[in-house]
């Protein structure tokens, strides 16, 4: 792992066990943020040092661990630099993604960045960091696996970048993002979101320079529980020339496996020699 250059060089361990030990019953973040070398250590996971820690302890400090503290410590949650990670995460995924693909369309775009930021993508991000584990959470939220939830990570990642943004600017919260999501923009443009048939055909047909395809249902049969529709895509102009079919359990499904045939048959032209 690059070390951040904002980071002192000397490698801290920190590892969850020894935090899980110090709970006594309250979460770890209630511990480690008394700690300066455990707070640089957390620096390091994230790729980016606070110079104000107090940041750092809002941004992972969870509503139920504020509830439950004292009302004249007067604690404030990590809510408002979630709201505010959030959009700085959608600008910096956009400004990222039209650079590595120049040739991608809004559409195209539009459905990388929503699998980049999905809840279950940012979850998955905080748990390859060890975020997890920086969670201040109240008692009853740790007894129920606060620590482990998808939600509650993914706002954790947006909090901390809420955070990183408030004190280091744009190009800080870049960097973290970039550190963090970097070997994902790859996975993205292999999604179903982006890969799905529909889309695909109705780029290559833009491509052409063509209108898209219209889809027609053809027939719909069976019993009520298991109901089986074709659907026809057709050309958008005459309506009658049919170009490929599908079937699926409901019409989303039969358009897309209409929509994937077409693109077989395109293939198979293709590999021929011959324009579709």
């Amino acid at each position: 792992m690059n070390q951040h250059p904002r980071i002192r060089e000397e490698r801290l361990s920190w590892q969850a066990p020894q935090i899980r030990s110090q709970r006594c019953g309250n979460p770890a973040g209630a511990q480690w943020a008394q700690h300066p070398k455990l707070v640089r250590t957390a620096c390091e996971q994230i790729g980016y040092a606070f110079y104000n820690s107090d940041l750092l302890v809002r941004a992972t400090t969870h509503r139920s661990f504020a509830n439950e503290a004292p009302p004249e410590d007067n604690l404030g949650h990590n809510e408002r630099l979630e709201f505010l990670g959030d959009a700085v995460l959608n600008l910096v995924v956009s400004q990222m993604l039209m650079e590595a693909n120049p040739g991608a369309s809004e559409g195209q775009l539009s459905r990388m960045r929503a699998y980049l930021v999905c809840e279950r993508e940012l979850a998955r991000t905080s748990t390859r960091m060890g975020l997890g584990e920086l969670l201040r959470l109240g008692k009853g939220e740790e007894r129920s696996g606060g620590r482990t939830k998808n939600s509650l990570l993914a706002d954790l990642f947006e909090a901390i970048l809420g955070a990183v943004f408030v004190e280091g600017g744009l190009p800080a919260a870049r960097e973290v993002v970039q550190r963090a999501l970097g070997n994902q923009m790859q996975a993205s443009r292999e999604s179903v979101p982006y890969f799905d048939p529909k889309s695909r055909l109705q780029e290559l047909f833009q491509h052409e320079g063509k209108t898209p395809p219209a889809y027609r249902l053809v027939t719909l049969t069976g019993p009520e529980h298991r109901r089986k529709f074709t659907v026809a895509v057709v050309d958008a102009e005459s309506q009658h020339v049919e170009l490929g079919r599908g079937e699926g359990g409901n019409k989303k499904e039969a358009e897309q496996s209409a929509a994937r045939d077409v693109l077989r048959q395109i293939d198979r032209h293709l590999e021929n020699g011959d324009h579709p």
